[in-house]
């Protein structure tokens, strides 16, 4: 265990070692002090860049409002409908390539919009996420139960193949009063 893994990789090439100057010209060594709990904060991140925060998480881990259990306040007839892809799909959003924080500002806005619309049933795409692990499929169904969103939506199931099938969900908005 106290021995180093040693890399058998190749030298890089003159091209390579250019690249890799050019992109470390602008750092500081790391001279193995960690700042004092009294030091000046950071600067903050460059224009144009958005923090890399995630959206906040239900309070309370309970079981969301999809396809296991009928949500309350929703007829058992309207749920099988939804479920089985059957309702009218008025509007879509699709979050792939988003970061977790640009996905969760889309469907605040989206989901906002399409109830000012009227509008009863979308279809939300996030992807399977073969590669990353699915981050935006996990993440969207603890969005929609959610404090800002749980008002705003009556439930929402696992999309039919020919709408995207485990990487998108047909969500049932409330009406707007």
């Amino acid at each position: 265990m106290g021995e180093r893994h040693r890399s058998r990789s190749r030298p890089l090439t003159p091209e390579e070692l250019a690249l890799w100057r050019a992109a470390m010209r602008d750092t500081t060594p790391f001279d193995g002090q960690l700042p004092a709990a009294d030091a000046p904060a950071p600067p903050p991140p460059t224009a144009g860049v958005a923090p890399a925060t995630a959206p906040p998480e239900p309070k309370v881990l309970r079981p969301p409002r999809s396809d296991s259990r009928h949500p309350a306040g929703l007829d058992r007839r309207s749920w099988q409908r939804l479920r089985r892809g059957r309702l009218p799909i008025e509007g879509r959003l699709d979050l792939h390539g988003m970061t977790q924080e640009e996905a969760w500002q889309a469907l605040l806005a989206f989901i906002d919009r399409m109830q000012a619309k009227g509008a009863r049933c979308v279809l939300v795409i996030t992807g399977r996420g073969i590669r990353t692990g699915g981050t935006l499929r996990r993440a969207t169904p603890r969005w929609l139960e959610s404090p800002p969103l749980r008002e705003r939506v009556l439930g929402f199931a696992t999309a039919r193949i020919e709408h995207g099938g485990e990487g998108a969900l047909y969500v049932l908005l409330r009406r707007r009063r």
